[in-house]
């Protein structure tokens, strides 16, 4: 045999072999600090609490009182259509997430309070709809809480999909008025008899999860994931670790971020790292038997509100960072999260306003919703 001649088909067969064996890529991870330039995009509007991108480039926003936009990038045209919405106290229209599978289905979320003249309360709806010549059609609500907010407050809310499309929604405590302790008159983040103070995984038309969590004393899943918290106003999902976080509005101190884990219990009304209003102690320890403890927490509160994982690289090296709005502070807070861990938080746009939202664009910006007057800025890396 001559091993010159052979030689060429020898090499073949080896590069074949080499083709067949999986290409490992190994992420890059900058250390580049990006260089931000910012611009607001629109501004005068009330409070802008929900706002989303449809896949042509255009977006959703809403303002609490009960309004809702359509921007295409030059203009913002109003929608015509909602149903009757309680803008009173901290209800209002909250917030509105797009379907990952818009393009082929076109429904669009939104959160809002209605009002009961029967029990002269509010209750927390999400309903789903589609756009069609800047009106609502084929709007439906999927899930609602028990119309017993009768002081108007703490809702949450904010709306976010996994990437199985199921959808989660946090709501905030509601009921009677907000009071830390174990001799709290509003104990609903802690009873499963209903739905406030918890964050809830559905299906993309409400109904339950069969692998949602069956708590002690039921027989059957309810949409409830997780319970025992305050006024959860940030909710975002993780990409890269496929885990949920959301963040919480303490008392006077404590605001919290969570790393919602099913069938867990976050503690409040019964412990806390902050204190009531009024000074009282809420718990000798913000920890006991059975909760689990937030990630990360700010005393003196911060007014912790929506989230955003940084996904784009045009951010280099803030990559796989976790923003967070802060409306009392008036920042956007930058966390560095390493595993399922905060390890140092850095101020943004110091006394911008009351930070009420922040999101990731589809192009890699990040859009910031800021109050007084509403207006949403543009972040660019470069």
């Amino acid at each position: 045999m001559n091993l010159k001649k052979m030689l060429p088909y020898i090499l073949v067969s080896l590069l074949a072999c080499k083709s067949q064996e999986p290409i490992i890529e190994e992420e890059v991870v900058s250390t580049e600090e990006p260089t931000i330039t910012t611009k607001t995009l629109l501004s005068g509007y009330e409070v802008i609490w929900g706002m989303d991108f449809l896949p042509n480039g255009q977006f959703v926003f809403g303002e609490k009182k009960g309004n809702l936009y359509l921007y295409d990038g030059q203009k913002a045209s109003a929608i015509t259509g909602l149903p009757p919405i309680h803008s009173g106290g901290q209800g209002g229209l909250l917030d509105i997430r797009v379907h990952p599978n818009y393009a082929s289905n076109g429904w669009i979320y939104m959160a809002y309070n209605s009002f009961n003249s029967a029990t002269n309360a509010t209750q927390l709806n999400l309903a789903r709809f589609k756009i069609n010549d800047l009106k609502i059609s084929e709007l439906s609500v999927v899930f609602q809480t028990e119309a017993s907010n009768t002081w108007f407050g703490h809702n949450g809310c904010r709306i976010d999909f996994d990437d199985q499309n199921y959808l989660y929604i946090s709501v905030g405590e509601g009921g009677v008025g907000s009071y830390g302790g174990s001799n709290s008159p509003n104990k609903n983040a802690q009873l499963l008899e209903n739905a406030w103070g918890k964050i809830h995984r559905m299906t993309d038309n409400g109904s339950i999860p069969s692998d949602n969590p069956i708590f002690a004393g039921k027989s059957q899943p309810s949409s409830i994931y997780s319970y025992g918290h305050r006024n959860p106003q940030g909710l975002i999902f993780n990409p890269k670790t496929k885990k949920i976080w959301s963040s919480e509005h303490g008392p006077k101190g404590g605001d919290e971020l969570n790393l919602v884990q099913k069938g867990q219990n976050y503690g409040w009304p019964n412990v806390s790292y902050g204190v009531n209003y009024d000074g009282v102690i809420i718990s000798a320890s913000p920890f006991n038997a059975g909760i689990t403890a937030p990630k990360y927490q700010w005393t003196p509160s911060v007014g912790v509100c929506a989230l955003a994982f940084i996904t784009s690289s045009k951010f280099k090296a803030w990559k796989g960072q976790l923003l967070a709005g802060c409306l009392a502070s008036q920042y956007l807070s930058r966390l560095e999260i390493q595993g399922d861990s905060v390890m140092k938080e850095h101020k943004m746009l110091t006394s911008i306003g009351r930070v009420r939202n922040v999101k990731q664009a589809p192009d890699g910006s990040i859009y910031v919703s800021v109050e007084g007057p509403g207006r949403i800025v543009q972040m660019v890396a470069e």
